[in-house]
């Protein structure tokens, strides 16, 4: 992950960043077209966007919020049960201030959920990103939430893979470019987050500055909880939610793909005044963690605007998906590698 300096917040507002809606691309060529561009602008400017006419039932929605709520109210005994540490493969609960970026705490308590597979033994010739194949830690208590994510997972992967045609097709591309890169093993990572409140006087690190290692990102936030911020211009801009909206935002492998015409944008999380909290729902999608994201021929009238890969020595960014994501990985829970993977730090 990579982080910037920008200047102290702007007092943006829903408006700040684009609001795209995707129902468009059922509304007959020209919608579609129009859509498709205003896709790829987005994403060339901002590298963010809210996303409407999704599709997504709000009943589902609704359900995945609750059972989120359900899942922070168990009894700590319970959490700690299925805490991160005893997993290999960084899946399960992380308690408050269990997480870092750039070395510094983020200030929330989360479980993370991958795809389940069983894990890939080791040996020679096996790379190391595979260590991420595994299982998933579930809490016993509360059997609802397996299968509430396992119906969110469906959903919006198939929104993400809608999104990848419509990027392929906006930049000059065939649609069907990065269909070979998740077929079969999509790389899903979920992450439900709670975000304590903080008085004014102690760090306000939700999550610190960074950008995502993978391809797209589809977040929900809590209605009415902002703290979301996307650096543009060397400034922070607020993205609070919108009412049916997701947050989507591209990761450094669309960037890799697009020779940096699409620029994977640094954001951050500010936590939530004292007395409050805050939850929040990204849905990374990703491919294969051994699928490599094949560059894209542009379109001759964008390649002028595409800048090339941002160059940073403290964050090699790889075309390889696992290679990014295990970096990721053992950076940001470094109690985790320390004890399944020392081998490897």
């Amino acid at each position: 992950m990579t982080a910037s300096t920008p200047t102290a917040p702007t007092s943006g507002t829903a408006a700040s960043l684009p609001v795209l809606d995707l129902s468009r691309l059922d509304a007959g060529e020209d919608e579609a077209a129009a859509f498709r561009a205003a896709l790829r602008d987005a994403t060339h400017e901002y590298g963010f966007f809210y996303l409407v006419g999704h599709g997504v039932d709000p009943a589902l929605t609704a359900e995945l919020l609750a059972t989120a709520e359900a899942f922070f109210a168990l009894p700590e005994a319970d959490k700690r049960a299925i805490e991160n540490v005893n997993s290999p493969h960084f899946r399960g609960w992380t308690r408050v201030g269990g997480e870092l970026t750039r070395g510094e705490v983020d200030w929330r308590e989360q479980i993370d959920i991958g795809a389940e597979r069983p894990a890939v033994p080791r040996g020679p010739g096996v790379p190391d990103y595979l260590r991420l194949e595994g299982p998933n830690q579930w809490p016993a208590s509360l059997p609802a939430l397996q299968r509430v994510v396992t119906r969110w997972d469906e959903t919006l992967s198939a929104i993400g893979m809608r999104l990848l045609r419509a990027w392929a097709e906006s930049l000059g591309a065939p649609a069907d470019v990065f269909d070979a890169a998740f077929a079969g093993k999509p790389s899903v990572l979920i992450k439900i987050v709670r975000y304590p409140g903080r008085d004014d006087d102690q760090a306000r690190q939700g999550v610190g500055a960074h950008k995502d290692a993978g391809v797209l990102t589809l977040l929900l936030v809590e209605p009415g909880k902002g703290g979301l911020q996307v650096e543009k211009d060397g400034e922070w801009i607020d993205a609070p939610p919108v009412p049916g909206a997701f947050v989507v935002n591209i990761g450094e492998l669309l960037e890799v793909a697009t020779d940096g015409y699409l620029k994977a944008t640094v954001h951050r999380v500010i936590s939530p005044p004292a007395g409050s909290t805050r939850i929040s729902i990204p849905f990374f999608f990703n491919p294969a963690l051994d699928a490599t994201i094949p560059v894209l021929p542009l379109d001759p009238a964008l390649t002028g605007a595409a800048t090339g890969v941002t160059a940073d020595p403290d964050n090699p960014i790889f075309s390889t998906y696992g290679e990014n994501a295990l970096k990721s990985r053992l950076r940001a829970h470094p109690d985790v590698a320390a004890r399944h993977h020392p081998d490897l730090l």
